[in-house]
């Protein structure tokens, strides 16, 4: 029985090494990652997870995720821009990973839902505004 599994095993070895790959069926997905646009998508893919879907934060854990809903703090629409763009607490930064638009829907949405009234709204150009100064090094 022993070499019957080994004479099998050296039969079969050649013809899996050649087999190719089945070809997964992709014909229903896209290649591309669809765009983050309005603000309630990225509130919804990227700050519901801490903040929570409410707006109402959450604590545990050791941490503390402050309450977006009814948050006078969102009064001027350059705190929160700072906030995001810099990071602040345990949160991290997101300049460099949400463009400007994004940043400035996410502004919009956040001070205009959950509660809050504010409808001065924050443009991109604002958003720009207050991106980190890159200090040039010495060569």
């Amino acid at each position: 029985m022993r070499r019957f599994l080994f004479t099998y095993t050296l039969a079969v070895l050649p013809w899996l090494a050649c087999a190719a790959p089945a070809k997964a069926d992709t014909a229903g997905f896209s290649s591309h990652v669809q765009p983050l646009s309005s603000g309630e998508d990225v509130y919804r893919h990227v700050c519901q997870s801490c903040h929570m879907p409410d707006a109402r934060g959450a604590m545990g854990a050791g941490a503390q995720f402050p309450a977006l809903a009814g948050n006078p703090k969102l009064q001027s629409g350059a705190y929160p821009v700072y906030v995001i763009l810099n990071g602040f607490g345990g949160m991290p930064w997101f300049a460099g990973v949400l463009d400007d638009t994004q940043i400035a829907n996410v502004v919009n949405y956040v001070r205009t839902h959950f509660g809050n009234h504010y409808t001065d709204a924050v443009t991109p150009a604002d958003v720009a505004a207050q991106h980190p100064a890159v200090i040039p090094q010495e060569e």
